[in-house]
């Protein structure tokens, strides 16, 4: 964040609570009232009602006469970021490959900020396949593709990472030690893949690989995801392993060749 005291770095508060509020809203599973957001967000109950009233008069967010939720305007707000992305659209045709040859859900993320983001995601060939849209946002400390790609981070960079972000228990399985985690996040540098079973939410469990660039850096990760009761974690390892990391090779080796015409 920019130094507000600053004279020379412009910096408009009022912005910055505005999407503070839209974040919030966005995290939440359900609908929020106005004293919960301004709990959430340490505005006062005044300042919390001025903007979200403003951002239902923009049509951003709805109020039912309780609570204040998501309209779908804001996706206007990443269509044009996630439209120029062209990772995402050479990814498609791989992970719809992967994705009809494993019957189970696909997905590519990226990094942003603290979290992992889905860009490209083709939905499995089960009745009860695992439910997450693009745009879609997880700690990255507890995911499959968020530990990919913390392992392509500068050892500095994890470290930081690890000392900045809150580690919040998901299940009982997730892992919120600092320590552990980056004992972890270097297995998964070392062998170029993970599975996260059930860490982030019970029953889920998935594997995932990096996508490089041209310099070798990690960019992206690829993830398929199952449920516990449905795929057993050798089926994923002696199954599924060689089939995401070829997948995860030519997405990278296309989005090369795409990046340098």
């Amino acid at each position: 964040m920019p130094d507000q005291s600053t004279p020379d770095v412009p910096f408009v508060q009022s912005l910055e609570r505005g999407l503070q509020v839209l974040r919030t809203l966005s995290d939440a599973s359900s609908g929020l009232t106005l004293a919960e957001v301004a709990k959430r967000t340490g505005l006062t109950r005044a300042a919390a009602r001025r903007f979200l009233l403003t951002l239902v008069e923009l049509d951003y967010t709805r109020f039912d006469g309780r609570e204040y939720s998501l309209r779908p305007r804001v996706l206007e707000i990443g269509r044009s970021y996630l439209s120029s992305l062209r990772l995402p659209d050479v990814a498609l045709p791989h992970l719809e490959q992967l994705a009809s040859e494993v019957r189970e859900t696909t997905s590519l993320t990226v990094l942003d900020g603290d979290e992992v983001v889905y860009v490209a995601r083709v939905h499995g060939f089960r009745i009860l396949a695992v439910s997450i849209a693009v745009g879609t946002r997880f700690p990255a400390y507890a995911s499959s593709t968020g530990r990919v790609l913390l392992a392509g981070l500068e050892h500095s960079e994890l470290d930081a990472y690890l000392s900045r972000v809150p580690l919040r228990q998901f299940t009982a399985d997730t892992k919120t030690s600092p320590e552990r985690l980056a004992q972890e996040i270097g297995r998964v540098r070392r062998q170029g893949w993970t599975i996260v079973d059930q860490e982030l939410e019970p029953g889920l469990r998935s594997v995932a690989a990096p996508v490089h660039d041209a310099d070798d850096r990690v960019i992206a990760a690829v993830n398929i995801a199952t449920t516990a009761s449905r795929t057993s974690l050798d089926t994923m390892r002696q199954s599924w392993l060689r089939r995401l990391r070829d997948t995860a090779e030519s997405i990278g080796t296309d989005f090369t060749r795409h990046d340098r015409t």
